[in-house]
């Protein structure tokens, strides 16, 4: 028998329990999302999650395990998220952590939220067109989600440095807002997703590009002046009487953000000499993001299967197996600010 994990994942509007084993097996998963709650509000209401995640807390860790077939005796440790994410959320998580660990005597690894969806890419799910070969170091990753917009550099698993990230607005975040300006139901990204599909070549034509930040002479991303441009173009048509091309506004839009993400990825893998890329977050399920990053890496890219991309506690217990770094019980959870993303709990 392995090192088996059970991990829990609340830091935004699901509430999630995984086991794993020895980092690669995903024993079970089981997410409870509250995205129908939210979506008449047009965004996640934090009391709302974190009111529904007491709820979910009891059921789902007892689908979790029953899901792998094992009792709490087959558990070396548990891990769960301590931030970054909305704080009544994370509390939810990282007490009910706290509980488990102290009543059955085992290990509490905390986890940054982030690192958790880098290591999705370990995960076997994540790697069945790799001959099951973990990806190799040295590599760039870049993490793209609702929260966060960064470059890593990861020589090892203990030699991790940011070498970029956005100044302003996350790329998830940019596809919400600008979803909510063209009219679209939350959240944003696969709906603009769906929509820039839908959209002809001579329709997206017909548009001039959106701008692009590029910020020379750095590995940071800045998506706030694109959204900008977006809200100036609508606002236009509106005052004009004229209706929006939302099929073909969405493809702009989405061609802005992959161009940029793929093309600064590109270039610092080429500058460190990566071996690879993987990719991370929410945004990282985007057909398009994945198209553009594969077209333009002259070096393999690794991405998770969508399920593994978004929120779920798989990517957490995946982590704690990699960085086994069990913290006191009295720790707390971060909710913006806290330590880097491989020094959570320490």
């Amino acid at each position: 028998m392995g090192y088996r994990v059970l991990a829990l994942e609340s830091s935004c509007d699901e509430f999630a329990g995984a086991v794993i084993e020895d980092g690669i097996e995903v024993l079970a998963s089981v997410v409870a999302s509250q995205a129908g709650i939210h979506a008449r509000y047009g965004g996640v209401v934090p009391e709302v999650a974190g009111r529904e995640h007491l709820r979910n807390l009891a059921p789902v860790m007892q689908a979790t395990l029953e899901s792998a077939g094992l009792d709490w005796d087959d558990l070396d440790a548990v891990a769960v998220t301590q931030g970054p994410g909305l704080g009544g959320s994370l509390l939810v998580g990282v007490n009910a952590a706290k509980a488990a660990a102290w009543a059955r005597g085992l290990p509490l690894i905390p986890v940054h939220h982030i690192a958790g969806h880098l290591y999705a890419n370990w995960l076997r799910p994540a790697r069945d067109d790799w001959d099951d070969a973990p990806p190799p170091f040295p590599l760039v990753a870049l993490v793209v989600s609702g929260g966060h917009t960064e470059l890593f550099w990861m020589q090892d698993h203990e030699r991790v440095e940011r070498i970029g990230q956005t100044r302003d607005d996350a790329a998830g975040e940019a596809f919400d807002k600008v979803g909510r300006l063209l009219g679209l139901p939350f959240p944003g990204g696969p709906e603009i997703e769906r929509a820039a599909n839908a959209a002809t070549p001579e329709r997206i034509a017909a548009l001039d590009p959106l701008p692009r930040a590029w910020l020379p002479g750095t590995h940071d991303f800045s998506f706030s002046g694109l959204k900008t441009a977006v809200l100036n173009r609508v606002r236009k048509a509106e005052h004009a009487g004229e209706a929006v091309d939302v099929p073909a506004m969405a493809a702009r839009f989405q061609q802005s953000v992959t161009h940029v993400l793929a093309e600064k990825t590109a270039r610092a893998a080429e500058e460190l000499g990566a071996a690879c890329v993987i990719v991370a977050g929410g945004v990282a399920a985007n057909g398009a993001l994945r198209e553009a990053l594969r077209e333009r890496c002259s070096v393999p890219v690794r991405v998770p299967p969508p399920r593994l991309c978004t929120d779920n506690a798989a990517m957490i217990g995946a982590a704690a197996c990699y960085r086994q770094s069990p913290a006191p019980l009295d720790i707390d959870v971060f909710s913006t600010s806290g330590p880097e993303v491989f020094s959570a709990g320490r």
